[in-house]
């Protein structure tokens, strides 16, 4: 992805330099965690309270579930591949996917049957809540018109692999192509389309860079809008890509030694995702700066889960060395 030459740029706010700093503490306690010390991880208080997602997105507890028990657990075929991400990723509930595990038996396409997967899914309902908060998910009942959202979903799992959607994204040139493919279904849009194709290529089915292509989602509208006065010219993409190119200047311009992930530089969901967690991040340390939003707290507080080290499992394709 390139930006194309535009007249004015992106007039940042007080907000800009803050992005920055919370990018180089948040992989602090990144590091901090991997090693065997005990929490808290950071001098920053507001860090140390309340929830953000690591820096970069590859390394948050989701995508490393997805990634380690997803896809590279389990057959390599591209039809079974695809319908693993594509059916823990609806959901986005390692939870919901483990309860399914316990009902069903082994998770896999050939044993996929609409009504033994719907009748798990409503019973796993009335004990814990199926979808991830991290994103909203729309019912799909427009294009499948079932009453249960689980339902229309599973309706349009099934509807892909008839389309056999595997075998059409391996043939694409691009991550864009992956993206638009997507948002084609019901009850996907731009958002959760682009997030979908991130995970897609974490696996063996297709190969692009993260520098590819990016989407900006609601809470990176709002972080951009609060790092910004104005964006001149530039698309929330081209300023996202432009947060990209020149980390390294701005990282040595403010004097912050930014830890990389073993030497992978951010790149765009990284840089995406960064301005969703400034802008919970600003709520606190910068009141007075609005979003498009209006939030002006944080509603989920920090309680680490595990103190242990964890053990990080990254898509082999990326050649990255943990030490």
């Amino acid at each position: 992805m390139t930006i194309q030459i535009k007249k004015t740029k992106p007039k940042p706010s007080i907000v800009f330099n803050t992005y920055w700093e919370f990018a180089a503490k948040r992989q602090d306690v990144f590091f901090e965690r991997l090693s065997t010390s005990l929490p808290p991880w950071s001098k920053d208080p507001v860090i140390n309270t309340y929830k953000f997602t690591n820096a970069y997105r590859v390394a948050d507890r989701v995508s490393q579930y997805l990634i380690k028990n997803i896809i590279y657990k389990g057959s390599m075929n591209p039809d079974e591949l695809f319908f693993r991400i594509i059916l823990f990723k609806i959901f986005n509930r390692i939870e919901t996917w483990e309860m399914l595990e316990k009902k069903i038996g082994k998770i896999s396409f050939s044993n996929f049957n609409f009504h033994k997967y719907d009748i798990a899914l409503r019973e796993i309902k009335q004990e814990q809540a199926i979808y991830s908060a991290a994103y909203i998910m729309a019912s799909g009942k427009s294009g499948y018109h079932m009453p249960s959202k689980h339902q229309n979903h599973l309706l349009m799992i099934k509807e892909m692999m008839k389309d056999e959607m595997p075998e059409k994204i391996m043939a694409m040139k691009r991550l864009k192509d992956v993206y638009i493919s997507l948002k084609k279904y019901p009850s996907i849009g731009n958002f959760l389309a682009y997030q979908l194709a991130i995970d897609i290529n974490y696996s063996p089915l297709i190969n692009f860079s993260e520098m590819d292509f990016v989407k900006a989602g609601p809470g990176a509208l709002d972080g951009i809008k609060k790092c910004f006065t104005s964006l001149g010219d530039y698309t929330p993409e081209d300023t996202i890509q432009m947060m990209a190119d020149s980390q390294q200047s701005n990282f040595e311009k403010l004097g912050l030694s930014f830890k990389s992930l073993w030497g992978r530089p951010l790149h765009l969901i990284d840089c995406q995702n960064l301005f969703c967690e400034v802008d919970k991040y600003a709520r606190m340390v910068h009141p007075e700066i609005d979003g498009i939003s209006g939030r002006k707290r944080i509603k989920q507080k920090f309680s680490p889960s595990s103190i242990e080290p964890i053990n990080y499992f990254f898509p082999p394709k990326w050649n990255l060395i943990p030490s």
